[in-house]
């Protein structure tokens, strides 16, 4: 009991001694598992200091996405709702976004941060020519490209409408 006794007060002043030196490393306290025979002579339960794993450095966080002005977030407010109810080139969204009063600035940055499929705005502008109007293929053509589409995306658009 003794021997038991003076073995946790050394682990006691061992730790104690390396808090009062080392502030900043955790340490714990383990004890050797071998028991104390009575009648040893010497101690031999030795205290082991186990120092506590260094945590891991945090890693840096991602930069917060820049924000956006206000003039941006509505022009990009705008162009969105201009997609969902009519079909629009990526130049001809461009313009009617400055018509509206957007800077050229910030319509090129709403319109360049759009998901747009400027194909797909063809075949929707196409359609819609069809729709109320006739043309030969090369006049819808003619008019998607006046529009803003680029060649590729006109015929495509042209294709998709069956002409």
């Amino acid at each position: 009991m003794i021997r038991t006794t003076i073995a946790a007060t050394l682990a006691a002043l061992a730790l104690t001694s390396c808090a009062a030196s080392s502030p900043s490393p955790s340490v714990t306290v383990t004890a050797d598992p071998t028991p104390i025979v009575a009648g040893d002579p010497i101690v031999t339960q030795d205290a082991v200091l186990t120092p506590e794993p260094e945590p891991e450095p945090a890693t840096p966080a991602e930069p917060d996405a820049p924000s956006l002005t206000v003039s941006q977030e509505q022009s990009v407010r705008t162009a969105t709702q201009y997609l969902d109810y009519s079909a629009f080139s990526h130049s001809g969204l461009i313009d009617q976004l400055e018509f509206e009063g957007f800077t050229n600035a910030d319509a090129t940055f709403a319109v360049d941060s759009l998901d747009a499929d400027w194909n797909e705005q063809a075949a929707l502008a196409a359609q819609d020519y069809l729709d109320y109007s006739g043309f030969s293929r090369i006049g819808l053509i003619d008019q998607l490209e006046y529009e803003g589409f680029t060649r590729e995306q006109a015929e495509y658009g042209v294709n998709s409408a069956g002409l």
